[in-house]
């Protein structure tokens, strides 16, 4: 029923790679106006043609367009976002997938985070749904012990037919980038000052 809606979400979002098993039952619900897992993970799914906020330069004035130092740092950012694949509004800005090339893929791709400042996070676990969830966990009010409150989560989630790797928040997958994408940004951004004759 959404498979071309699904195949142009690839495209757009994801550079056509396959869409994740646990990202396809969380779009449909959200297209099918479904909110229970929107309600517990607190995400909104970008539609396909929504800007990349990497890419997103709306909110800049013509004269802050216009400044070499703010060129440069457009132009990294627009580098960012080949390896940067956001797909949802939740968390601390948007999050998604980090697929930079020397990232493995096996288990699975490796999520971030990035916040309205810009500034990049790495989430546990290895599906969105995980990475979601855990950070959701960290925020429930009425459980402040976020492990108590993953496992109600993943049981929560399971009920609804998205059962998660594991209910145990200590043993999500926290394996470290190996290419740190706040770094990687710096260098980008110091690559574009120098063509620029900004150094």
């Amino acid at each position: 029923m959404y498979d071309e809606r699904l195949a142009e979400f690839s495209r757009a979002r994801l550079d056509g790679r396959p869409v994740p098993d646990d990202l396809r039952v969380l779009l449909v619900a959200q297209w099918d106006g479904r909110t229970d897992f929107s309600r517990l993970l607190d995400l909104d799914f970008f539609e396909a043609e929504e800007l990349h906020p990497l890419l997103d330069t709306r909110y800049l004035s013509e004269k802050e367009l216009a400044d070499p130092e703010m060129q440069a740092a457009n132009a990294g950012a627009a580098e960012m976002a080949t390896y940067v694949k956001l797909v949802a509004k939740g968390g601390k800005g948007w999050i998604g997938y980090w697929l930079h090339p020397d990232e493995p893929t096996v288990p699975a791709w490796r999520l971030v985070e990035l916040d309205t400042e810009f500034t990049f996070w790495s989430l546990v676990g290895l599906t969105l749904t995980e990475g979601s969830a855990a950070e959701r966990a960290s925020y429930q009010q009425d459980e402040p012990d976020e492990r108590i409150a993953f496992t109600r989560l993943a049981a929560r989630l399971a009920e609804l037919g998205l059962p998660l790797s594991t209910t145990d928040y200590d043993a999500l997958d926290d394996t470290e980038y190996r290419v740190d994408p706040e770094k990687l940004m710096e260098e980008l951004i110091e690559a574009e000052r120098e063509k620029r004759g900004l150094r």
